[in-house]
């Protein structure tokens, strides 16, 4: 999966249509509206949650070289009384703003609705959608349609993912370092990793601005993912702030937390989780957290009493 759609970067993403605007040239067709899409999307997922299944007998009760890959299909025929993934799945709705996704509509917390399931849970703890983890995905339209996979373990920052993917994940359960195991291939397993499913609007993946030709713009997407493990408090600039302290308004999303934004050049704009100098003052963070010693101070010192972290105030 290729990430970090990054919300301070300005663009304007266009199809052009075949009729010609009253100058003789093409005619831009902007991208739709936040608060549209979102409403269709959800319709379509429940439509898809109440018609499919996944294969949920084989996690209860794993025949003899089960390889605990999640399968869907439709219900009907011989399925046709099947449990639909609706029954198991489990939702969570986050407010996104056309800011995010690079839209100039000015749309302000749309409400958009994940949805998950999980078929085995994990041995060990849930990452926060900011960590780094080990895992396995692969990333599917509705339709069965695959756009990109990892076969086998590979770490990843959940905070340089789509907002539906890693909260998703970070709703899952790891695995434990004591199942890991060696597989003659040279390969290895996490016994008691944990396996889910992640179905999410287009609104918390690529909306308008897909990253491959196989994803249609406002396409819903699915990934299935095995946890392993994950690395707790990961701090992706090294600042000594873990990253998940780094999203300041608290709405799962951390590229839209820049305190230096307004003075950061333009194509060197970094979120505050990417940023190791977060109110651009010339001091590098971890220097206003730590003591003389380079221990970090709990709480962050607050030289002038104002409420405002050294670190996030640059008239400090």
């Amino acid at each position: 999966m290729k990430y970090g759609i990054l919300v301070f970067i300005c663009f304007a993403v266009t199809l052009l249509s075949c009729k010609n605007d009253d100058n003789g040239g093409p005619e831009a067709i902007p991208p739709s509206l936040l608060s549209d899409v979102a409403p269709e999307d959800d319709e379509t997922i429940r439509e898809f949650l109440n018609t499919h299944f996944y294969n949920y007998e084989e996690f209860e009760t794993p025949p003899e070289g089960f390889d605990y890959r999640i399968v869907i299909d439709t219900i009907a025929g011989e399925n046709a009384d099947k449990r639909p993934l609706m029954e198991d799945a489990e939702s969570i709705t986050f407010n996104v703003s056309s800011s995010f996704l690079g839209l100039s509509a000015g749309e302000e917390n749309i409400a958009h609705k994940l949805y998950y399931i999980e078929a085995r849970e994990g041995g060990g703890e849930s990452p926060t959608y900011a960590d780094s983890t080990l895992l396995k995905y692969e990333g599917t339209l509705l339709n069965g349609t695959p756009f990109d996979q990892r076969a086998e373990f590979t770490w990843q920052e959940l905070s340089f993912s789509v907002q539906g993917y890693s909260n998703g994940v970070a709703k899952m359960k790891a695995g434990t370092p004591d199942q890991i195991i060696d597989n003659p291939d040279g390969t290895y397993s996490i016994a008691d990793s944990g396996i889910g499913l992640i179905i999410m609007p287009s609104g918390l993946g690529y909306f308008h601005n897909p990253t491959t030709s196989v994803i249609p713009r406002y396409a819903p997407l699915i990934f299935k993912v095995e946890l392993g493990a994950f690395v707790e408090d990961t701090d992706s600039d090294n600042d000594g702030i873990p990253s998940i302290d780094e999203d300041l308004n608290g709405n799962g999303y951390l590229l839209d937390d820049n305190t230096d934004f307004d003075v950061e050049p333009f194509n060197g704009r970094l979120a505050n989780f990417r940023d190791p100098d977060d109110d651009g003052d010339g001091i590098p963070t971890r220097d206003e957290i730590s003591d003389e010693n380079g221990n970090i101070i709990i709480p962050y010192p607050d030289s002038d009493g104002d409420g405002v972290p050294d670190y996030l105030d640059p008239d400090n």
